[in-house]
């Protein structure tokens, strides 16, 4: 079966277009939505409790541990599924690159499926020009440092084995740099996973609640962390053998 974990801080307004979308997209596959209301001041709780009263496979839980982080983690604790992916509430993320993920980790026995919106195949639609500056400069960073074929750490939008994803905890990033954490543990660990192309479109409802100014601090201490890690993981490797 297939988790998708949703995070959500006042998204109220995208809830049941959310909803729709995935109702009637992924209707055929064996999946649950884990809604994780992390702290919102709206009535997104409320929304999303109607939601999952009236659809049997969409489940809500108020995050305990305040930060993104913490509602990850919590959605990750409370899947049922063999894979876990993790999608943002603001459509940005396109369904049928969903699918496509599910369908290649499953063929091909992967630990994870990337998705990157800056190689030959992608679309992306309205990024913000100074993010994507930002971004670019940020991910040949930290491409650079870990020596991987991969550019695109930092979006949200992947697919993982549940089973993987467990092997890498405890996961310590409290807000939005757990999205780079995860895939660099992937990485370091040397699980095996695939790169593919995919859509990408900003939000049309509601406001972004990704800071750069706030968060680059967090960004960088969870690179330094998980480049560290690297190389502890390396020397054991080495030593062993």
């Amino acid at each position: 079966m297939l988790s998708i974990i949703i995070p959500l801080r006042n998204e109220s307004s995208n809830l049941k277009s959310l909803r729709d979308c995935l109702i009637n997209e992924i209707k055929n596959l064996n999946c649950e939505i884990i809604l994780i209301n992390d702290f919102s001041n709206d009535n997104t709780y409320e929304t999303g409790m109607k939601i999952a009263e009236e659809n049997y496979n969409f489940k809500i839980f108020n995050n305990d541990n305040k930060g993104l982080g913490g509602a990850i983690n919590l959605g990750i604790t409370m899947s049922n599924g063999d894979y876990i992916a993790i999608m943002m509430a603001d459509l940005s993320d396109d369904i049928e690159d969903l699918k496509n993920y599910y369908k290649i980790i499953k063929e091909k026995n992967l630990d994870a499926v990337f998705g990157s919106r800056f190689i030959k195949g992608s679309i992306v639609k309205n990024y913000p020009k100074k993010k994507l500056i930002l971004n670019r400069i940020f991910n040949l960073l930290v491409k650079f440092l870990f020596w991987s074929k991969y550019n695109d750490f930092t979006n949200a939008f992947k697919i993982y084995k549940k089973a993987s994803l467990e092997k890498c905890r405890p996961i310590v990033s409290e807000n939005f740099n757990i999205f780079l954490e995860l895939p660099l543990k992937i990485i370091s660990r040397g699980f095996n996973f695939e790169v593919i192309p995919i859509k990408w479109t900003t939000r049309k409802i509601g406001q972004s609640k990704f800071r750069i100014n706030e968060l680059g601090s967090k960004y960088l201490f969870t690179l330094l962390y998980c480049f560290l890690e690297k190389i502890l993981i390396l020397k054991k490797r080495k030593n062993v053998n």
